[in-house]
């Protein structure tokens, strides 16, 4: 049995939670970035717009909906009040929301509709609710802005169904008296808690955390368990830290290395925490006109997906919809081309029904072949001397592959540190990657080849390994 230092142990038994577990295997998800920025050509308001500026003429959330359909996307994600503090909805808390402006006479309620279309087009939905709000006279006055924020999430949460995720960005300006809210983060997550514990609280949250840019990509190596305080360092600053080690003085959440042995060692409370990688299709967040020569091409979103997706993480991808309420063609385009390639990148699994072999195993109920099996509770689990443990696939015949995905059983913890992946071409094995992690989902891409047999070699793993996905394309 392989020894490992206690500071390991402990990294191998943090598993997560069902929320964050459903969360991931989601994978790809939208953001709607659609308010009184839309109306003004603007990214931040400022909290002083006319109400009766919003009014989307031709709004078809069921667009919005069938588009996300057709590009695999299975989460939405609306902007329900931005910095401005303009509400997408009819809060009873205020009325510089869509119940002043013009749009359906001061009836109508995009987080419904939106809402609504999600549930006809099977997607999840989830809300983003700025803490900045630069419109309300209470913001900057403690408790009495931490109430009307609490009164309005509590809207969002017993009001729409099911809501999959809760999307904080943690942004504080001033407020018109010229001072900064202190939040109440605690009382935020508790009231989502309270009426959907089954949603993930992101980026400024325990549940889900920012991957550190806006770029698309994610780290070499992204470790879903990472130390405590890359959380919330605000909430975990005002917790007693009596029994567990404290902070760095600088927490930088867009290092490099979050996740290793070294980044971890001195810290005695670890988390699971899993990166989310947020983008916009367009140069801006909110739609403006000269952005449509700006829409990603087809190849830089596949990229994108590629090094978020397949490196063990999720996508949030933005989409503005137009001031008439719809998604500009450039948009559909794009998306619809997306949706495409995903279909032909991910069309067969060549290795169902296929036999796998592996040289050493927990038990005869964790052999290699149960990798295979398309259960999420079946998986190889190469017993607790995990280095140099090798898996092998024969597909039974030769095919033109030039993607593998692997995925780690996360619900027993992240192990995998490096890895090593062969093809088996003219009798001899040709190394085809050397990486890190695995975790969720690893997808491994190379110039496609003929081939029949694929060797996968664990060379690092923190006291066990457990892999519950090895597919071919």
């Amino acid at each position: 049995m392989k020894k490992e230092p206690e500071y390991i142990v402990k990294a191998a038994a943090v598993v997560p939670s069902e929320r964050q577990i459903k969360w991931q295997e989601l994978e790809f998800n939208a953001f709607f970035h659609f308010g009184i920025n839309t109306f003004t050509d603007s990214e931040w308001g400022n909290g002083n717009e006319d109400p009766e500026l919003f009014d989307p003429e031709e709004l078809d959330c069921r667009q919005w909906a069938r588009l996300c359909k057709l590009s695999h996307i299975k989460g939405v994600i609306l902007t329900a009040k931005h910095h401005d503090g303009f509400c997408l909805w009819p809060s009873k808390y205020t009325d510089h929301s869509v119940k002043s402006s013009k749009w359906k006479n001061g009836n109508g309620d995009v987080v419904r509709e939106l809402s609504d279309a999600c549930r006809e087009y099977g997607l999840k939905f989830g809300v983003y609710l700025s803490p900045w709000d630069r419109h309300e006279e209470t913001y900057g006055q403690g408790d009495a802005y931490n109430t009307y924020f609490k009164n309005q999430l509590t809207e969002l949460l017993t009001g729409y169904g099911d809501i999959f995720c809760v999307w904080f960005d943690g942004a504080c300006g001033e407020g018109k008296n010229g001072k900064k809210q202190k939040y109440d983060w605690q009382g935020f997550y508790d009231t989502v808690r309270k009426y959907q514990p089954e949603a993930v609280i992101n980026i400024t949250g325990p549940d889900v955390r920012w991957c550190g840019n806006e770029a698309g990509v994610c780290r070499k190596s992204e470790w879903s368990v990472v130390p405590y305080y890359y959380s919330n360092a605000e909430l975990i600053a005002a917790q007693s830290q009596h029994d567990i080690s404290s902070p760095p003085k600088k927490i930088n959440p867009t290092a490099l290395d979050l996740g290793s042995r070294k980044a971890i060692k001195h810290c005695d409370k670890l988390i699971w925490y899993p990166a989310e990688v947020d983008v916009s299709i367009r140069k801006g967040w909110f739609y403006h006109k000269d952005d449509d020569y700006t829409v990603k091409s087809l190849s830089k979103l596949s990229e994108i997906y590629y090094n978020s997706v397949g490196a063990n993480a999720s996508l949030l991808l933005n989409i503005p919809p137009m001031p008439s309420g719809k998604i500009h063609e450039r948009d559909i385009e794009t998306l619809l081309s997306l949706g495409a390639q995903l279909d032909i990148d991910f069309q067969e699994n060549l290795a169902e029904d296929s036999v796998m072999t592996d040289n050493r195993h927990l038990d005869d109920k964790h052999t290699g072949q149960h990798i295979l099996i398309d259960d999420p509770d079946e998986y190889w689990h190469s017993g607790f001397d995990p280095d140099g443990s090798e898996l092998v696939l024969d597909l039974g015949d030769e095919y033109d592959i030039n993607k593998i995905v692997l995925g780690e059983h996360i619900r027993t913890g992240q192990h995998v540190e490096s890895f090593e992946l062969f093809a088996l071409i003219n009798d001899k094995w040709k190394k085809l990657a050397d990486e890190t992690v695995i975790g969720y989902k690893r997808i491994c891409r190379f110039p496609e080849i003929r081939v029949r047999y694929f060797k996968l070699i664990i060379k690092k793993s923190r006291c066990f390994a457990a892999i519950s996905r090895f597919e071919a394309y």
